[in-house]
């Protein structure tokens, strides 16, 4: 039996591979054949009647792992210069206003036609609201430069904001005023700590020579974020502020700890964690959706109450981007206005509503539709739009900077 098992894991990971291989040139992102394969993989056991230990409670487990290193892998790649100071604003902007105003909206809706507390309406809103980073960078890699750049920004903002949220909504039980002062003054001492913390992982990075190294800072890094949790803390700020500094390392050459700092060797260690760091996303994000796919309720996502409800989430999230890119930001609708996916968070998060909270009409099987409609309009948005191809004197070098993801 433990080679059949060592086996199954074996194939279910070069299948994983293939799927990202395959999405990077059919334009069909990987994570609809993973949930596929889980699926597949749960009809399969059924009709086999094999006996399958229940993994369903590993799997916050793991999309808290998966969240960790997918924001600390998107950080890694945002850079903060002038020149980009436009496609950060409108970025962030589009970010915080689609989230805020979709999530409002929601509530509402669940509040006045429905009957929920606003509590329990924003918990249940605030992660349908929220655009994946997880699928969305994965998805973005034929984008030109400027609009993969927008789509990382966007994602890894919208992640930040949706979470932080969501977490000061399921802490605060008093007042939103007190809940706010709290959250503000948490939010500079995370910061605080996130500083002190980078720095000292940091010279970890830099002067260790042993050979065991990047495991122990990505280890710190998720302990750290698992203590700031316990203490109420938005510790997804942590991991953004450590990618963030280490990222934009050149800010620093200026300063005097360029005195300390052999900044060529800084750069290449962090070339070679983000390496190790994306291998392992790619594994522990695989592992997830598959997972996800596996437990699926299959027999809900063909009811017709669920499909009338994941439909019409996915018309006001689309028709609320629509508007704000073609009359706010004034951009091109295609492909941008289609990458809002929803995956690893959105599960993440409506798994952490408490019992008390939850709400029938958003179920686990209108939460999967939803996911699978939002992939599948970001896919219509890759399929129609123009695949970029760089200049010739540009393939040489993007073969020597080319990242995994």
């Amino acid at each position: 039996m433990t080679n059949y098992i060592i086996l199954a894991l074996c194939v279910i990971v070069i299948l994983s591979y293939l799927f990202d291989i395959s999405g990077r040139y059919s334009k069909i992102p990987s994570v609809i054949f993973l949930i596929i394969l889980g699926i597949g993989l749960q009809i399969l056991v059924r009709t086999l009647h094999l006996e399958i230990p229940d993994l369903k409670p590993v799997l916050p487990v793991i999309g808290t792992l998966g969240l960790i290193m997918i924001v600390m892998e998107a950080s890694l790649d945002l850079r903060l210069e002038k020149r980009k100071k436009l496609l950060i604003i409108k970025s962030v902007t589009s970010a915080f206003v689609l989230f805020a105003v979709f999530s409002g909206a929601m509530a509402f809706i669940l509040t006045e036609f429905f009957g929920s507390s606003l509590r329990s309406s924003l918990l249940n809103a605030i992660p349908l609201g929220i655009i994946s980073s997880s699928v969305a960078i994965t998805s973005a890699a034929h984008l030109k430069p400027d609009q993969k750049e927008f789509v990382v920004y966007e994602s890894s903002f919208s992640d930040i904001f949706g979470i932080i949220i969501f977490d000061f909504i399921l802490i605060t039980q008093g007042s939103i005023g007190l809940g706010i002062l709290d959250m503000g003054v948490k939010s500079i001492i995370t910061i605080i700590i996130a500083l002190v913390t980078t720095s000292i992982l940091a010279i970890l990075l830099h002067k260790t020579t042993y050979h065991i190294n990047y495991v122990i800072i990505m280890t710190s890094v998720i302990m750290v974020y698992v203590l700031a949790k316990l203490s109420h803390l938005p510790a997804l700020l942590l991991v953004l502020i450590f990618g963030l500094v280490l990222s934009n390392n050149q800010l620093l050459e200026s300063s005097p700890i360029k005195k300390y700092v052999d900044f060529t060797k800084f750069r290449s260690d962090i070339k070679s964690f983000k390496v190790i760091l994306t291998e392992l996303t790619f594994l522990v994000r695989s592992f997830f959706f598959i997972m996800f796919g596996f437990y699926a309720k299959i027999d809900g996502l063909f009811d017709l109450n669920n499909l009338i409800t994941g439909v019409s989430v996915i018309a006001g999230v689309f028709l609320l981007r629509l508007l704000f890119f073609r009359q706010v930001l004034k951009m091109k609708l295609i492909p941008l206005a289609f990458f809002s996916p929803r995956g690893l968070i959105t599960i993440l998060l409506f798994l952490s509503i408490p019992e008390v909270s939850r709400i029938s009409l958003i179920n686990e099987e209108v939460v999967t539709l939803i996911i699978l409609f939002s992939i599948f309009m970001l896919m219509a948005g890759n399929l129609v739009s123009v695949r970029y191809k760089p200049p010739a004197e540009e393939k040489s070098a993007g073969f020597e900077n080319a990242d995994v993801h």
